[in-house]
């Protein structure tokens, strides 16, 4: 189920569409059209923000209720250039413990290549009463 988990104002910006959210995995997709750089290509920060965004929602279905999950690390490597079509996000879990959840993320191309790898690190803060 996806329809319990929040979605940022920047998701909906930038296009980005939840595909499948669980805590130990999540799949999300994201248009090059719109998110480009002025050459035409997709623009390293709308691939961070993809990457974040599908780590995120699978730390948000592992730390509910009672912890929320805030990024404190965030890395990006851009591998390839993308020119067109749309990119998938898989975001996988890598340690789910008390107080952090450590994802590692592949954005992929329509024809299956990599283009950029990202790892994101959640802290998960006590829910305030």
């Amino acid at each position: 189920m996806i329809d319990d988990v929040p979605v940022a104002p920047l998701h909906d910006r930038l296009g980005i569409t939840l595909v499948e959210v669980s805590a130990e995995r999540a799949l999300a997709t994201m248009p090059v059209s719109g998110n480009t750089q002025p050459a035409g290509l997709l623009h390293g920060g709308a691939t961070a923000a993809l990457i974040e965004g599908a780590a995120s929602v699978a730390a948000w279905r592992y730390a509910q209720p009672d912890r929320v999950p805030v990024g404190v690390d965030l890395n990006v490597t851009h591998l390839r250039p993308v020119a067109a079509g749309q990119v998938t996000a898989e975001a996988t879990a890598m340690r789910l413990g008390r107080s952090t959840a450590v994802y590692t993320v592949e954005v992929r191309t329509e024809d299956g290549q990599v283009s950029a790898l990202g790892r994101l690190t959640c802290q998960l803060l006590p829910v305030e009463a």
